[in-house]
């Protein structure tokens, strides 16, 4: 793959490919504008302001595709599974999830092969992550 350099210089990752940070940022920004909002996903938050779990999401994607660890470095393995083991991730939660994230993907306008390839991951993640039943 090729792209842009990312902060290291490599240009073969999707993180450098897809535009890095900023790419990142607008994309969980958006996602996050559209929680603030959401009836059924603001009660999983615990956070007032949502710019901890925002915070979290952003550097766990930007890790995930290819940029810098800094996930891993502040926070250790993301063990999504155990992370979300706490709050009721059922299917209506799940659905809740992926509109508003795929409402933020269609904000950034990226070329197909690359975002068919962020939402055919945050379609399965979403999904490994249910832990409640219906």
């Amino acid at each position: 793959m090729t792209g842009l350099p990312d902060g290291n210089g490599r240009a073969d990752t999707f993180f450098a490919a897809v535009g890095g940070e900023d790419t990142f940022r607008r994309l969980v920004d958006a996602f996050y504008a559209g929680v603030a909002e959401d009836p059924v996903l603001r009660p999983l938050y615990p956070e007032e302001d949502l710019a901890g779990a925002a915070d979290r999401l952003r550097m766990f994607l930007i890790q995930y595709w290819g940029g810098p660890g800094t996930y891993s470095q502040q926070r250790g393995h993301p063990r999504l599974r155990m992370r979300h083991a706490g709050f009721k991730v059922d299917t209506a939660a799940r659905d809740a999830w992926l509109r508003n994230m795929r409402r933020a993907l269609d904000t950034l306008d990226l070329p197909p092969t690359y975002e068919h390839l962020l939402w055919d991951y945050l379609t399965s993640a979403a999904d490994s992550l249910r832990n409640a039943a219906d």
